[in-house]
């Protein structure tokens, strides 16, 4: 096992397309995080207004919807530790990775200067032989990804940020969930009942439904590799000026 000593970023941010998204993957080390005394925001693209198939349902169900996924993300927040949550509003199932979102993520950026960004693999099309990914996650991803790098912290992209106070801000570690390759585990041993805890939140969802044997199943195939009882893993990407001990 390693020595080193674990990095907690002290401001982080999470980006993801839908409520939920964020509670399925990295909500163990947000929770890990945040009690080591992270302050954590939360990007929720979408306002998850496509999530139901009942045929009772129609368009003008969407902003209700929307309205009720807002507050179970909160609530799925509130129980993380999640310091402040940013709901942006975009259409459910019609996310494109374009120059209007990403500069609403480099707004956001540069507004909370977060030291550790994650999201999720802009490359990631179909894990397995039995989950097609949803465009909208990597519409996300790709969006988060670019507005770190390169907008977020050069100076003379998104010039009117400059007008609203932002100035550019470079974030130093990128955490990408769902690569293919990863190369850095956390240990969510901890936190994983918070994670079910906080997914749980999620009713308009989940139903009667219970992901807790799911959660543990998954996080421990994870864990499994590096002797952890529960894991997340991600591919790290170091944006830094010198290479970190850890």
């Amino acid at each position: 096992m390693s020595t080193k000593k674990e990095y907690i970023p002290k401001r982080a941010m999470s980006i993801h397309a839908h409520p939920d998204d964020q509670e399925f993957t990295v909500a163990g080390t947000l929770a890990r995080w945040a009690q080591a005394g992270c302050e954590i925001v939360s990007v929720i693209i979408t306002g998850g207004d496509a999530g139901s198939n009942l045929p009772e349902h129609d368009e003008e169900y969407k902003p209700a919807l929307a309205g009720l996924r807002e507050k179970e993300q909160k609530a799925a927040n509130k129980t993380l530790g999640v310091k402040e949550t940013v709901c942006l509003g975009y259409p459910d199932g019609e996310l494109e990775p374009t120059l209007a979102l990403r500069k609403d993520l480099t707004r956001l950026i540069r507004k909370y200067r977060p030291e550790a960004v994650v999201i999720g693999d802009p490359e990631g099309m179909y894990y397995g032989s039995d989950y097609i990914n949803h465009p909208d996650h990597r519409a996300a991803a790709q969006a988060g990804l670019y507005a770190v790098f390169p907008s977020a912290e050069t100076r003379l992209i998104f010039t009117d940020l400059l007008k609203e106070g932002l100035e550019p801000h470079k974030v130093k570690r990128i955490y990408i969930h769902g690569a293919e390759k990863t190369d850095t585990w956390v240990d969510i041993t901890s936190t994983i009942s918070l994670k079910i805890r906080a997914l749980k939140k999620h009713k308009s969802q989940l139903g009667d439904w219970d992901p807790g044997k799911m959660l543990r199943e998954w996080a421990a195939e994870i864990g499994r590799e590096k002797g952890l009882k529960y894991a997340e893993s991600y591919k790290v990407m170091f944006h830094e000026d010198e290479q970190p001990e850890n």
